[in-house]
């Protein structure tokens, strides 16, 4: 009998019905008791541990287990390497799973959890693919979660081949995860889809639960200061977090608290860029582009391995800034992307913005002469001739275009369009060289492909045969005013209207509704002499860069003080 005249099984009892009700302080308290009777009773010190591990008190049930050792023996193994693993003390867990007598189910599961912690990937994989093979309960899908973790963590940190085990996709977790191994092996994309699935299948798992924001940045971000998350994650994630959490700050307004986050981080992973590109951030939301650029410099002088996004944000504030040369200089500066399509493609476009013809055309020739010496003669390589001679063409530079209009020929001599080309430059330069090359043309017979010349006329390219007919139409008008009921005579005071001067005599007003180019702010251009139509040479002058605008003069202005036209006008991009 107990001193306090309860007897011992109604004690355990009140702890059988505490254990099944979740009340594990009551049940403590009963069976305090009974070991107050016995207190080496094996069953009891059995349950108070697991009463203590399920409040969470870790540190005293492993005190009671060293305490009762002899008497416990081996039958608390696992609640031991349960309590050191809870208590980040992986490797003693490690140790007392390796030396149980009997490696049960439970003990398999915390050892693939150990060895997950301790980032022993291929061994954990070993572990729940055994698990998954060997058992049949309601934990599988939990065992298959964890095992595509274990997937996706060695493809992200190990960068291991994908595998493919056969595992479902069916819940966000697992579709999480594979996503993840996705993103270690560089397919973006598809683990951008696979994001997207898991959002929606998490979504709908959650639907019927209380809390509706789940996806709430500011809430998913108190999920990870619970107690003991830091033990359950590897150290890059932590990393990630610590990240997110900084980038939360600066979207929340909290300039002090992302400052805060991320210096810590930068002094955390000196040669890590994110933390500085968050600084930068932060001071672009506070307006202060120049301090920032600092940052970004001091960085990459630091650090010139981790310095290539560093000089793009750079040049992108730059940009922001309207220091466009200051951009190129920045973004010719990256080795790594110096000859890459895209970076030739930005700096040109960027060169021509500020009428910088002979730097555009430079980088053309640095990109060419990387091409001839590392793969001569590939499609990259006489992609990037065709377009450097196109881009000297557009600008007046024939004689430049000429050397990179030979190669391209000579690669194909049947290419006519690249013999007209060269035909042309050399006509303004060495017209012997012209008629020599002029042989190469077809016949005028060949050429001639059945053109069927009404239907071209009538086409809607045809734009002169309109405005000629136009101009008949206005001539042979009838002269009976009472079949011009929609005249209404001349007002005095007007000026007279311009119809009948200028190369488009009576048609400018037809002319302007069908050249799209024609505007009301940008009267038509005349062609110049030599050119084959007016029209795409009014565009091109028309044209002006952002940075180059000027507020647009008057009509009488323009009328009293015309601009002379220069050659090989520069045109915008």
């Amino acid at each position: 009998m107990a001193n306090a005249g309860v007897s011992v099984p109604s004690l355990w009892t009140e702890v059988n019905r505490c254990g099944q009700n979740g009340d594990f302080t009551r049940a403590l308290k009963a069976l305090t008791k009974i070991l107050h009777e016995n207190r080496d009773d094996v069953t009891a010190l059995h349950c108070k541990i697991v009463c203590l591990i399920q409040n969470g008190t870790f540190k005293e049930a492993l005190n009671v287990m060293n305490t009762h050792s002899k008497v416990l023996g081996s039958e608390v193994v696992f609640e031991k390497a349960y309590c050191e693993y809870r208590l980040n003390r992986v490797e003693s867990a490690l140790k007392t799973i390796e030396g149980a007598t009997e490696q049960t189910d439970k003990l398999k599961e915390l050892y693939g959890q150990v060895l997950y912690r301790l980032e022993r990937y291929d061994d954990c994989k070993s572990v729940y693919t055994d698990l998954i093979r060997n058992s049949q309960d309601e934990y599988e899908e939990e065992r298959k979660t964890n095992l595509a973790a274990v997937v996706a963590s060695m493809s992200q940190w190990e960068n291991a081949p994908l595998e493919d085990l056969g595992l479902p996709e069916s819940t966000y977790e697992l579709c999480y995860n594979a996503a993840c191994a996705l993103i270690g092996q560089g397919q973006f994309t598809e683990a951008l889809n696979k994001l997207r699935q898991a959002e929606e299948l998490c979504r709908v798992s959650l639907a019927d639960d209380s809390d509706q924001n789940v996806f709430d940045s500011k809430k998913k971000v108190k999920l990870t200061n619970a107690e003991g998350v830091e033990y359950k994650l590897a150290k890059k994630q932590l990393q990630a977090i610590d990240l997110n959490k900084a980038l939360l700050a600066m979207y929340t307004n909290q300039a002090d608290q992302c400052r805060k986050l991320s210096s810590s981080l930068q002094s955390q992973n000196p040669g890590h860029p994110r933390p500085v590109l968050i600084q930068v951030a932060q001071l672009c939301r506070e307006k202060q582009h120049s301090r920032a650029i600092e940052l970004l410099q001091q960085f990459s002088d630091q650090h010139p391995e981790s310095a290539s996004s560093i000089k793009l944000t750079m040049a992108q504030l730059y940009l922001v800034q309207g220091h466009v040369t200051k951009a190129c200089d920045v973004l010719r500066s990256i080795e790594e992307f110096r000859h890459k399509s895209g970076m030739i493609s930005a700096l040109v476009t960027m060169y021509s913005h500020e009428e910088d013809i002979d730097s555009a055309i430079d980088i053309f020739k640095q990109a060419i002469e990387h091409y001839q010496s590392e793969q001569p003669g590939s499609a990259a390589h006489l992609a990037l001739v065709r377009e450097a001679a196109n881009y000297k063409l557009k600008y007046g530079r024939k004689k430049e275009a000429i050397s990179d209009l030979e190669q391209l020929w000579k690669q194909n001599t049947n290419d006519i369009h690249t013999l007209a080309q060269l035909i042309s430059a050399y006509s303004l330069v060495d017209t012997d060289k012209a008629k020599s090359l002029s042989k190469h043309l077809p016949s005028a017979d060949t050429m001639a492909f059945n053109v069927d010349v009404d239907e071209l006329e009538n086409s809607h390219g045809a734009t002169y045969v309109r405005k000629k007919a136009a101009k008949v139409t206005g001539e042979n008008l009838p002269k009976e005013q009472g079949e011009r009921s929609y005249y209404r005579g001349k007002k005095k005071g007007k000026k007279k209207e311009q119809i009948g001067k200028g190369t488009q005599g009576a048609t400018a007003g037809a002319s302007a509704e069908l050249d799209a180019s024609k505007t009301a702010s940008s009267p038509p251009t005349s062609p110049r002499p030599g050119s084959a139509s007016g029209s795409s040479t009014a565009t091109a002058s028309n044209v002006v860069p952002p940075r180059q605008q000027k507020p647009a003069a008057s009509g009488a202005t323009r009328k009293k003080a015309p601009q002379k036209k220069k050659k090989g006008g520069k045109g915008g991009w």
